[in-house]
């Protein structure tokens, strides 16, 4: 299966006072998230689904990108701050799908990616990584990772 992993577009509040969990994204955070959700739908990026943190800087990067990706969307808790490998393996019963996208957080997905992948790498705030995953064995190869500066530079 195809897993797509979206971090977060940028939600730094320097004087923000209410609970982390509540922090949404930046005007710069929704630019770049769009930024990157143009470049997604250049590449012919088709999830069937897209299931989110229900944070609000994550929920708000889902919305956009589902604007330009037009797959179905859905919120789930278990990609809240925390999720890992248990996590996932419930979201791949739970949401069973050919091309699925997941929007969460750091340094979360990097654990998951490198859980599935071995792999040694950091998802940038609004970036992508593509992985091939095996559902059965849960392993799996990254096939490309962006941060959002290539959507930038692709225009």
């Amino acid at each position: 299966m195809q897993l797509y992993f979206l971090r977060h577009g940028e939600a730094d509040w320097p004087d923000w006072k209410k609970s982390d969990d509540e922090r949404p994204l930046t005007d710069f955070g929704k630019k770049e998230v769009r930024d990157v959700a143009k470049f997604l739908d250049r590449l012919k990026v088709r999830p069937d689904l897209i299931v989110t943190s229900p944070l609000p800087r994550a929920a708000q990067t889902a919305e956009i990108a589902a604007d330009y990706l037009k797959p179905k969307l859905r919120k789930d808790e278990l990609l809240a701050p925390g999720f890992g490998m248990s996590e996932l393996r419930n979201i791949l019963k739970r949401h069973r799908s050919k091309a699925l996208m997941l929007v969460g957080h750091e340094p979360d997905f990097t654990n998951v990616i490198s859980g599935l992948t071995g792999a040694s790498l950091k998802l940038s705030k609004a970036g992508v990584a593509l992985l091939d995953v095996d559902p059965e064995s849960q392993e799996g190869r990254v096939l490309w990772l962006f941060p959002p500066k290539f959507a930038r530079k692709s225009k």
